[in-house]
């Protein structure tokens, strides 16, 4: 049976016996305190901890799932081994209060020997027997089912059923939740099967387990106690993966003399396939003993599980929106990128060939996974855009490390070396251990935290930042805000005054105020008290949902005062303008750029909008308008947008929530027709139509991966054109022409432009090349080095470049030290030949005693330097005395 058998046969198996087959989770999972789905069960914690009801009580299905980072961080060990990946589909079957431990064991034992024909006698099973101080008893109801099978099959129970404590077999959600003993199955897969159990829980790879029986019956409660659960549940999970490498190692179970791997399996092959035929060498299933000291087909081996393992993980996780970045799961899947690269390198893979292998993943996948085929074209432009931005890096990056490896001595790279590296040219400091290792170098970790450290605390030092404190910690009542619908007139009662260095902020029980949060400004308006109108500038909201009103320090108020509160209507509108307007944007994104848009942050004031969100490329013309012509129908559309409040377990499926976030157990959902749904306790306006008008200002990049749409509507919108069309008006007048002529009109200029530039380079060469034969004919000669220096005028730094190589390479020079006057400021550039280098000219430091001579910025490598200066030079200002 080749893999697409095998889940299709499991999937069969247990729908014929009352399971509704259910679709796998995403791998960017729903639980903030995850990095990726990781487990089949990721999906129904919700339904375990009460908090979405059971729609089926037996279910099934093969789960997407990614293991690398966190506690799950094995990524090292991947492709050294058969058995580690990053990627891997976990097959399981699910019992919500149905059945339990007898029908879960039964299945199992049903599904391996009599469907999939797994011999009985290589079997053995685990059950939980706790230690000293373990919770919970002797699990003798699973014995005893697993006995009487066993008995019934003529085998010894007693040789095939192996006792466990805690830590191999009792399952736990957390320290408190759901829990319980488990029960594991394995395979001897030893050439004779005479291991009598006692392989298992070794580490050996010819003993595996192949499946895991989990029995929640238990609540761990908070002071270590386990009380029963009123329901039962039953948990699988079995890895694809590796019950694929074991049928097809074993050839259906009738050779056992191949050592088993799971990269032998059709999940695998057809990728080595494809890298055989980009790179021309052949995967031949070595492994090394040792990493370092192996042969040359075990490093190809190597190289070939890394990234085939690699390029399934990257192609699901892109598939699903995850895309490469500097944080969290973003930096994860880049680092997975970046090692399958490296090891592409030791193979000789022609650049830009990941793009090929992505597609060759997407074409075996899809039809158990059609998000892949959908999701293609982001796929393939995700990773061949990092791809290409690596490939830079890495180029640079290898050329400063073999400079460092050659001046290592005491077998460990320092890590101000390995810092400078990462902070000046960008290459990961991952990379840096792992090029080391392969060296049999180390580096010092610890060295490079350190620097990394006082980076940071420079960066802290620079930033100014303002704190507020609660005076009375004692006083943590919510503050009751009534601003969705009453914004003037709210009465309410002072309850704290809390002063800052240059202000003071006041706490009242109700406020129709919206605090700071969620990207949403504060609001601002007025509070009237004893006759007098108190300016409130700002509003804050705190951990504990308490309201702080920003107000003058010197200002008068007593606690338990009633006062009246009125919020600056006209600014309120503008920001409620232009928080609807973020989530008809981000419904915009996802319909012109992709389902893989995700909110990476956002700011709304009354001013304009600011969007982060996740996306590899820059936009086009054509997507931009695109997203603005979308956003604009639905705002002619006139779309009512409306709140409400239910239960988190029951909110659509469809809706948007922010899993970094935390919600309690009821939400705002805020709907926008058939636009949007997303979780919002923002303030917004009743229908699109108010919004007026929506224009993007600039889209940029603010990070890898992440990108960055400032846009208006409403006032700040009509402003925005207005100017637009003034400008034009403006240039019109200026040229003379008509507004519809002025883009003729300046293309002309440009044109006219370019030439009389191409015109004065001309004269500029010219009288360049004819200073430059000039100093070279008054050539210097020092200790038997030629030298020149000499002064030009020259349009961009390069033309001095230029000029350098030209007196090393074509005059025989050995030290030209030349400077270019730029139209407000100079370069110096100084070229050494190998032969002026060999007696002791570095460029390097001449550079620096140029730059401390002239008041400028200069450094460099031994044969060439380059100075900034800030003002022109005169051939007067140029000596060479003391330079070299």
């Amino acid at each position: 049976m080749n893999s697409t058998e095998l889940r299709q046969s499991f999937l069969d198996f247990f729908e014929q016996n009352g399971h509704r087959i259910v679709s796998s989770a995403s791998l960017l999972p729903e639980s903030p305190n995850l990095l990726f789905t990781n487990a089949g069960m990721n999906q129904f914690v919700p339904i375990l901890l009460g908090e979405r009801a059971i729609q089926f009580s037996r279910t099934a299905d093969t789960q997407k799932c990614i293991r690398a980072g966190g506690k799950h961080n094995d990524l090292e060990d991947v492709g050294f081994d058969t058995y580690h990946h990053t990627f891997f589909e976990m097959l399981g079957n699910w019992s919500f209060g149905d059945y339990f431990k007898r029908e879960s064991i039964e299945f199992a034992w049903e599904l391996l020997t009599k469907v999939w024909h797994f011999p009985e006698e290589r079997l053995y099973v685990t059950v939980y027997s706790p230690g000293e101080g373990e919770p919970a008893e002797f699990d003798w109801e699973a014995y005893g089912y697993w006995e009487r099978i066993f008995e019934e099959e003529g085998l010894n129970s007693a040789e095939h059923i192996l006792r466990f404590g805690k830590k191999e077999n009792f399952w736990m959600m957390g320290d408190t939740g759901p829990c319980g003993p488990c029960s594991e199955i394995h395979i001897d897969l030893t050439e004779k099967g005479d291991s009598r159990g006692q392989l298992v829980n070794r580490d050996s790879p010819l003993c595996m387990e192949i499946w895991n029986l989990v029995f929640m019956q238990f609540n761990a409660q908070a002071d270590g106690t386990f009380a029963p659960l009123k329901n039962k549940h039953v948990d699988t999970g079995m890895g694809l993966e590796r019950v694929a490498g074991i049928v097809k190692s074993t050839n259906n179970f009738s050779n056992f003399l191949q050592p088993p791997s799971n990269y032998s399996s059709d999940l695998f092959t057809y990728i080595f396939d494809k890298i055989t035929a980009l790179c021309g060498k052949i995967y031949r299933g070595t492994v090394a003993a040792n990493r370092e000291f192996m042969g040359e087909q075990e490093k190809i081996d190597f190289a070939f599980r890394v990234i085939a393992d690699h390029i399934r993980a990257l192609t699901f996780a892109i598939g699903d929106g995850i895309l490469p970045g500097n944080e969290g799961r973003h930096y994860v899947l880049r680092r997975i990128l970046r090692r399958a690269i490296l090891f592409a390198k030791h193979l000789q893979l022609p650049v830009e060939n990941f793009t090929n292998l992505a597609e060759t993943v997407i074409e075996k996948m899809a039809s158990i996974f059609p998000e892949l085929q959908h999701n293609r074209r982001i796929i393939l432009e995700t990773i061949g855009a990092e791809e290409a931005m690596f490939e830079k890096t890495l180029d640079r990056g290898i050329l400063l490390l073999e400079d460092i490896f050659s001046r290592t001595q005491n077998d460990e790279i320092s890590g101000h070396d390995a810092f400078t590296l990462y902070d000046t040219y960008g290459f990961p400091f991952d990379l840096t251990q792992l090029m080391a290792k392969e060296r049999g170098l180390k580096v010092d970790e610890k060295s490079f935290q350190n620097e990394l450290e006082m980076q940071r605390e420079r960066a802290r030092s620079a930033q100014k930042k303002s704190h507020v404190a609660i005076a009375d910690e004692t006083f943590s009542e919510a503050t009751q805000f009534v601003g969705y619908g009453e914004l003037e007139g709210v009465e309410a009662k002072v309850l704290q005054i809390i002063s800052a260095e240059d202000a003071a902020f006041i706490v009242v029980d109700r406020t129709p105020f919206y605090g700071e949060m969620g990207g949403e400004m504060g609001d601002s308006g007025t509070l009237f008290c004893r006759g007098q109108a108190i300016a409130i500038c700002d509003t804050l909201r705190n951990a504990q949902g308490i309201f702080l009103h920003k107000i003058a320090r010197d200002v008068e108020l007593n606690i338990g005062e009633k006062v009246i509160l009125n919020v600056d209507i006209s600014r309120r509108k503008e920001i409620q303008r232009h928080h609807t307007a973020t989530h008809i944007m981000h419904g915009a994104l996802r319909k012109v750029l992709g389902n893989h848009i995700k909110q990476c942050g956002s700011f709304v004031e009354d001013r304009g909008l600011r969007f982060d969100f996740n996306h590899f490329a820059a936009l086009t013309r054509n997507e931009w308008v695109a997203i603005e012509d979308f956003v604009n129908t639905i705002i002619l559309k006139n779309l009512p947008v409306a709140a409400q409040e239910m239960p988190f377990r029951e909110i659509p499926s469809v809706c948007i929530a922010h899993f970094n976030e935390k919600y309690g157990e009821v939400v705002r959902v805020l709907s926008i027709g058939d636009v949007s749904m997303e979780l919002c306790g923002g303030c917004h306006v009743s229908a699109t139509g108010e919004l007026g008008i929506f224009k993007i200002v600039k889209e940029s990049a603010i990070a890898a991966g992440v990108r960055r749409i400032e846009a208006v509507v409403g006032r700040a919108a009509k402003e925005y054109v207005d100017h637009r069309i003034t400008l034009v008006e403006e240039l019109g007048q200026q040229f003379s022409v008509k507004d519809s002529e002025v883009l003729v009109k300046i293309r002309q200029l440009q044109h006219t432009k370019n030439v009389v530039e191409r015109r004065l380079r001309m004269v500029l060469e010219k009288n360049n090349r004819q200073i430059f034969d000039e100093i070279c004919h008054q050539a210097i000669y020092e200790n038997g080095l030629k030298k020149v220096q000499g002064v030009f005028e020259i349009e961009q730094p390069n033309d001095l470049r230029s000029l350098g190589t030209l007196a090393i390479k074509k005059e025989a020079c050995d030290v030209a030290i030349l400077a270019g006057n730029l139209a407000e400021s100079a370069v110096i550039t100084i070229n050494c030949s190998p032969k002026g280098v060999e007696n002791h000219c570095d460029a390097s430091r001449t550079a620096q005693q140029v730059a401390e001579k002239f008041g400028g910025r200069g450094g460099g490598n031994p044969s060439f330097g380059m100075v900034n200066l800030p003002k022109r030079l005169e051939f007067s200002d140029f000596e060479f005395s003391g330079l070299f």
